[in-house]
């Protein structure tokens, strides 16, 4: 029998899918290994092929969710749009398919939820990144305040928010607006990222942030995003260069150009 405190019928599992159905089952198993329950899983899928649909099909005769398809691939702005506005629940859990639970998770979600019921201006709690957010102010229960200032140097800063697993609010269109369809995937999540920020959003990073989720991609089913990276240089003028540059369009964007409010 599940524990009490870990069922949570305030909070819906959003996860997003595209040709990757065998990650998305192992995602979807490790949470019922985990015995962690949700009010609602809602599986988003982006017109994915009709093997891996047909996959998905045979999963949910076992796996209870709510499959969200499409009927031509729209990108992962759309793929996230369509799914959030879905959500029923006062809360949602994002996480893409491609990533694994582990067991640390179960107590520290539950803490995050704590959190988010003490804290009615709490915006999003963040799971996974790549490397720690470059500015943090101890917090409480093993997360930090993520702190942006327009003077700080780490190119970082701009990455307040991340479609990363986090959780957060369900109302978080309504503060930020939606996701921008039709440009790349990098793009809309800066876009995002840069709302986040102009909006005022308050949102925690937890500390070791490297033990609630794995990221996992295998060679049957690797990853379908691609993200654009700067030229690398080891020249201290060009390094100086890029670092000024960066400051001047993350301000000139935040500050200055409102096409990106909502």
């Amino acid at each position: 029998m599940t524990d009490p405190q870990n069922i949570y019928n305030d909070v819906t599992l959003l996860i997003t899918h595209y040709n990757r159905s065998s990650s998305l089952e192992r995602l979807l198993r490790a949470f019922k290994e985990l015995d962690v329950k949700f009010k609602e899983i809602i599986v988003s899928d982006d017109c994915s092929k009709e093997v891996h649909l047909n996959h998905i099909r045979e999963i949910n005769k076992e796996l209870d969710f709510t499959l969200l398809s499409a009927p031509v691939n729209k990108g992962l702005a759309n793929n996230l749009n369509k799914g959030q506005m879905a959500v029923k629940t006062p809360y949602t859990l994002y996480v893409q398919e491609d990533f694994i639970p582990m067991d640390i998770f179960k107590d520290r979600f539950r803490d995050a939820m704590d959190i988010m019921h003490q804290e009615p201006d709490m915006d999003i709690i963040r799971f996974y990144a790549y490397g720690p957010y470059p500015y943090l102010k101890p917090y409480k229960k093993g997360f930090s305040l993520m702190i942006y200032k327009p003077w700080f140097m780490d190119k970082n800063k701009i990455y307040n928010y991340s479609d990363h697993p986090h959780l957060r609010r369900s109302n978080f269109f309504e503060r930020f607006g939606t996701y921008t369809e039709g440009i790349k995937s990098d793009k809309t999540e800066y876009e995002m990222c840069l709302s986040f920020i102009q909006n005022n959003g308050r949102g925690l990073f937890y500390d070791q942030y490297d033990t609630l989720f794995k990221q996992e991609n295998s060679s049957a089913e690797p990853s379908t995003v691609t993200r654009s990276s700067w030229r690398q240089s080891g020249n201290p003028l060009v390094a100086l260069a890029r670092l000024l540059y960066r400051q001047f369009k993350y301000n000139y964007d935040i500050h200055i150009n409102t096409k990106f409010k909502k």
